[in-house]
């Protein structure tokens, strides 16, 4: 695709990277077979092709305005036309320039911009949001559909993490709203973990990764939580740490490009580069490891739902599929695997219509095949589709976790 960036838009953060990834699409609309607000619109502005002719004309000059900004908020950043794509456009490069673009040319009206920093504080904080988690729980009849049901539908034991012991540790990202809403999760990574002889490191100094921040128009804020977390990371990382992993896909994915995101910054290029280097999603360390010391015992059958971040992100599509079926459990069939469950970060929130649709649609695809439990490998997913209260969503860790010597 020909394109002439503006004087203005060439004093962009990115604007070579825009440049390229606008040359690189030759518009065959492939995208759109893929994108899951497309096939629910039909509109050719809320998919990847059209949305990239949006970013393209008001990065050439054109005025942006209030619908560009309504197309680019509906899309889910799923990346699932980048997995599409055969000319290889990463499109969510653009669109996270096009985004902040278009807050810096044609702000937000002040009400949406305060919401969006209500949810941005409330969120990346995680004793801040396990205690509203608390109170919201406690008045849970009273709050609105679209609140309540982020809320977890039942509460669970949390077990006990070992003590670090063995001579191989990993780091591990807490997160900022797992630790309140699915608090064991983290913990049943670290006892399987060390079934394997690998011990977790706690760093509580990391927090949220930054993505929450990133995603809702404070690019700059997420990319200082990226730098603090490298500083928090750092010394174990030269102490020989192999790993920093993410129980959250959706986490996994953002710290994997620090080191693309940081590439200009002379004092965190190297360092942001390593740990991105370092950077793994639970399944790529287990399924490297001897499972069988495990000793599963289970006929549980299970649908398994593939976070968009889990497999068009990171590239790691069928990677949890093959170790639960690995460790004896019964995969259930799952139609249109590909497609986006509608919990997209803050998307369920800032667009619930669109969401519950999405939700419903993933629901009714992951039942068609009567699974005992919905497994799922991001906290987002895990909640959006469990706060459905249909079959009981879970992250996969869990139920492998208790199905140890069962």
């Amino acid at each position: 695709m020909q394109t002439k960036l503006s004087e203005a838009a060439r004093k962009l953060p990115g604007a070579d990277v825009a440049e390229s990834v606008l040359r690189a699409c030759v518009h065959c609309g492939f995208c759109n077979a893929t994108c899951p607000t497309y096939q629910l619109l039909g509109d050719e502005l809320d998919g990847p092709r059209g949305r990239i002719y949006l970013i393209k004309q008001m990065l050439e000059g054109g005025e942006p305005g209030a619908g560009t900004r309504t197309h680019l908020d509906r899309c889910l950043s799923c990346r699932s036309c980048e997995t599409t794509c055969p000319s290889g456009v990463q499109y969510h490069k653009l669109l996270d320039i096009g985004r902040a673009a278009i807050e810096l040319w044609a702000p937000r009206p002040l009400d949406e911009t305060a919401r969006r920093t209500l949810l941005r504080g409330a969120l990346s904080r995680p004793a801040l949001f396990k205690t509203l988690a608390l109170a919201g729980a406690a008045v849970r009849p009273l709050l609105p559909e679209t609140l309540s049901s982020k809320l977890p539908r039942r509460k669970r034991a949390v077990g006990l993490r070992p003590a670090a012991r063995h001579a191989r540790t990993v780091l591990m990202l807490e997160g900022c709203v797992q630790p309140g809403l699915s608090p064991n999760t983290n913990a049943a990574a670290a006892r399987v973990l060390d079934r394997l002889g690998i011990s977790v490191r706690p760093v509580s100094e990391a927090g949220c990764c930054g993505a929450l921040d990133f995603h809702l128009d404070a690019q700059m804020a997420g990319l200082d939580r990226a730098r603090s977390n490298i500083d928090a990371w750092w010394p174990a990382v030269e102490a020989g740490a192999e790993a920093i992993v993410q129980t959250a896909s959706g986490c996994g994915a953002f710290v994997k490009e620090y080191g693309y995101m940081l590439r200009d910054d002379a004092a965190y290029a190297a360092k942001a580069a390593r740990v991105s280097g370092l950077a793994r999603d639970l399944v790529e360390v287990l399924r490297a490891e001897p499972l069988e010391k495990l000793s599963i015992r289970t006929g549980k059958r299970l649908a398994f739902h593939c976070p968009c971040t889990l497999q068009h992100a990171q590239k790691l599509g069928g990677a949890v599929e093959a170790v639960l079926g690995g460790l004896g459990f019964e995969l259930t069939p799952v139609p249109d695997a590909h497609l986006c469950c509608g919990s997209a970060g803050t998307y369920s929130l800032s667009q619930p219509e669109l969401s519950r649709r999405l939700r419903d649609d993933r629901l009714d695809a992951l039942e068609s095949g009567t699974p005992e439990l919905i497994a799922t490998a991001n906290i987002g997913c895990q909640i959006h589709l469990d706060g459905a209260g249909r079959t009981p969503v879970r992250h996969w860790i869990e139920i492998v976790d208790e199905a140890i010597g069962a």
